[in-house]
């Protein structure tokens, strides 16, 4: 259930207190920079709150893994590897779609209380339980206290992580739940609606009122939460959260961007329209901004305020999409459609790799080297773009790779001017 568990011996622990982790690794395979590292966590802990008796039943185990799978998977986020039309594809499924359809009419009831009392549309809760546990179908593999513990311990994010640890501890502390039963994604998410800790602790609520929080066995507590959550946060129940758009022809790409807001009324005025090419109908006064996640050549959207409010759930803009288009079919009954992907959006990781390679040489940004399209690398590539003087997209298409490809330090991106031969006179 935990991985590789090691049992920690409780004679090495009290060596460690006393010869400061100077000790010989007395439990087998585990590091003893790992047993020193635990033991300073547990009196961190124990400093915060947590009971002694908390953290000894906890960490009866030490939980470490020499290659932890938690660790590779948090280098390697989905939401930033694919397109984003394969994202939105393998995401918003026909099946999911259809199953999505059928539970927003079967739980109306219970799905209109919610709502009325946190001001969060029905729609979007079960897009985002759909989205976050295939409807309650599967929680994760991974145990709760297992995972932050490796990932507290992994120096990539281990100041978030270890919050997160302490959070869940608390929860144990408090509900006295057994932490082999506390079962989530590899980041600590945990139940229908896969809540961080430090989120459970904040906003979950026992909507069916028996005396305890329960996210995994009770449907009415966990999408109260995540309503609670959501209208806390400051979730605007009478604005969509977007909608695709169709572009004119000569749209100035500099103006997209999720920082970039302009009112709908403004937006009409520079052209932007329906797919259908029809006038949006949203309130004129409303503000929004317009993204293109595979650029100039891919779909366009114009995205309101509910649409960050998604963003805080999940910081990826494919995910905030799936979330909205998939609210979509569920509100509308519409048949599925598959996204028609464009080929000439299609990039390759060692496509990325180069391009923030590149922009690292010349010092401009300091990019994560990992090939993956996240919101820095963006903004670099619009300022490239700029140079380049390119449509600013924030998408390296082949046109870019073959301009840095030509970079030349003394010109820039201009061409280069051959030298002129001088002719010789008869």
């Amino acid at each position: 259930m935990f991985g590789i568990k090691k049992v920690l011996a409780v004679s090495a622990l009290a060596l460690m207190c006393v010869t400061g982790c100077a000790v010989a690794n007395v439990v087998d395979d585990v590091p003893e920079e790992y047993l020193c590292w635990l033991e300073e966590l547990k009196k961190e802990m124990l400093k915060k709150g947590i009971s002694k008796q908390t953290l000894d039943k906890v960490y009866q185990y030490s939980y470490y893994q020499s290659n932890p799978e938690v660790v590779k998977i948090d280098r390697k986020q989905v939401e930033f590897a694919l397109t984003s039309s394969d994202y939105i594809n393998r995401t918003v499924t026909k099946k999911r779609v259809e199953k999505a359809q059928k539970y927003y009419k079967q739980l109306r009831p219970l799905l209109n209380k919610v709502s009325k009392k946190y001001g969060v549309p029905p729609q979007y809760l079960i897009a985002f339980w759909g989205v976050e546990t295939n409807f309650g179908s599967n929680f994760g593999g991974f145990n709760t206290i297992a995972s932050l513990t490796m990932l507290s311990y992994d120096k990539r994010r281990s100041d978030f992580f270890k919050n997160e640890l302490y959070e869940a501890l608390k929860i144990i502390d408090k509900w006295q739940i057994a932490p082999e039963k506390m079962q989530g994604s590899w980041a600590g998410a945990m139940g229908h609606f896969q809540f961080m800790p430090s989120t459970f602790n904040a906003y979950a609520v026992d909507f069916d009122q028996d005396d305890k929080i329960d996210i995994w066995r009770s449907f009415d507590d966990a999408v109260a939460s995540a309503a609670n959550y959501l209208g806390s946060i400051g979730w605007n129940k009478n604005v969509t959260w977007g909608m695709e758009v169709s572009l004119p022809w000569n749209f100035d790409f500099s103006l997209s961007g999720r920082n970039k807001s302009k009112t709908v009324a403004e937006w009409h005025k520079l052209g932007v329209r329906t797919v259908s090419n029809k006038k949006i109908t949203v309130n004129p006064d409303v503000k929004g901004a317009i993204i293109v996640p595979e650029g100039k050549k891919g779909k366009a959207y114009l995205v309101f305020e509910n649409f960050y409010k998604i963003m805080q759930w999940n910081r990826s803009e494919n995910y905030a999409l799936a979330i909205g288009i998939l609210a979509d079919y569920i509100k509308t009954a519409k048949k599925w459609e598959e996204i028609k992907k464009n080929p000439a959006t299609r990039l390759k990781t060692e496509d990325i790799l180069q391009f923030q390679t590149f922009i690292n040489k010349l010092g401009w940004f300091k990019l994560d080297e990992d090939g993956q399209l996240g919101t820095k690398t963006r903004e670099a590539v619009r300022k490239v773009q700029k140079e380049a003087n390119m449509p600013q997209d924030g998408y390296p298409d082949y046109m870019l790779l073959q301009k840095i490809k030509n970079y030349n330090q003394d010109i820039g991106f201009a061409i280069p001017v051959p030298e002129r031969k001088l002719h010789k006179s008869n």
